[in-house]
């Protein structure tokens, strides 16, 4: 149950997965050449003391991703609701509860349980990018963006649990990335309609695909073996990213573990669905039906039971 530790920041290459994982990752041996749901809400698996928590963490960032996300506000207007945001953070940290939800209950859930502020400000800090930024040029720019959209929650669960350390956070930063990576090449199609693209421009190039493939692809529900490639090499990012995550489950109290087995396995479950179909994303989204969850189940009851954690 050991947590491969980051032996070096960047490999000689400057591939930003070294981060995460000592071993090489898929993309380091084969080529040379930015919402995920990332924690479940409140389900019964979690003890009820840390329930209210959780919602409110969960409230705070659905909140917030809404206000960058959905509607037809104005982007001026979207980053002033952000702002707004970050001042009732600091509200909180100056000792007041402001009255407005969801900000009362997380106040509540910060004190009781001594969360950091810090994590709440980087996921403000991914959802007011996302109002001014579209593409990301490498790999290593939509990495950074995961460190604030996505790591944070996974952070926010660990000192929730009291199970904060080193090891811990690099097993939930490859996690969270990993489940956010998943969503995206879940979600293309429907962030193209935001006028977004996660797929980071060097990999575009580097597959020769052209954006304008996007559109096509979701017009007539096809795509060509330049695309495949493309996609099977991302799936394969966001899969060793949670492979590298995968001996956290065991470190956390029982109930905790369990659940994070299930998020990891119904993420690896997506990427077997988008592999299975081709990467065809667009034909229809890939999700998981009544008997995928049963093979969710048995796979996180499966790897929570192994004394050497496998997430494949």
């Amino acid at each position: 149950m050991e947590v491969r530790p980051a032996a070096k920041l960047l490999a000689p290459d400057g591939d930003p997965s070294s981060l995460f994982c000592e071993t090489p990752l898929p993309w380091q041996a084969n080529v040379s050449v930015g919402h995920y749901e990332n924690f479940p809400v409140a389900s019964a698996l979690v003890p009820a003391h840390l329930r209210p928590a959780v919602i409110a963490i969960y409230k705070f960032a659905r909140a917030a991703d809404d206000l960058a996300d959905e509607g037809d506000a104005s982007p001026a207007d979207r980053l002033a609701a952000l702002a707004s945001f970050g001042e009732n953070l600091n509200q909180i940290e100056r000792g007041r509860t402001p009255a407005e939800a969801p900000f009362a209950a997380l106040a509540a859930a910060i004190r009781t349980h001594a969360l950091p502020l810090s994590p709440f400000r980087d996921l403000l800090s991914a959802f007011t990018q996302d109002v001014t930024i579209t593409r990301y040029a490498s790999f290593a720019d939509l990495l950074e963006y995961c460190r604030r959209s996505a790591n944070p929650v996974g952070r926010l669960l660990l000192a929730l649990y009291r199970a904060e350390s080193p090891a811990n956070a690099i097993a939930s930063d490859a996690i969270c990335t990993g489940l956010q990576l998943t969503n995206f090449w879940q979600d293309i199609a429907i962030d193209w309609q935001k006028g977004r693209v996660y797929l980071p421009q060097e990999d575009l190039t580097r597959f020769a695909v052209v954006e304008a493939q996007i559109d096509a692809q979701i017009e007539h529900a096809r795509v060509d073996e330049r695309w495949r490639g493309l996609l099977e090499f991302e799936v394969s990012r966001a899969r060793a990213l949670l492979d590298c995550g995968r001996s956290l489950p065991r470190t956390l109290p029982w109930r905790q573990g369990l659940e994070l087995s299930a998020v990891v396995a119904g993420g690896l479950r997506i990427l077997e669905r988008i592999d299975a179909v081709g990467g065809n994303v667009f034909a229809a989204r890939p999700t998981l039906a009544t008997w995928d969850w049963l093979a969710v189940a048995l796979r996180a009851i499966t790897v929570w039971r192994r004394d050497d954690v496998e997430v494949r």
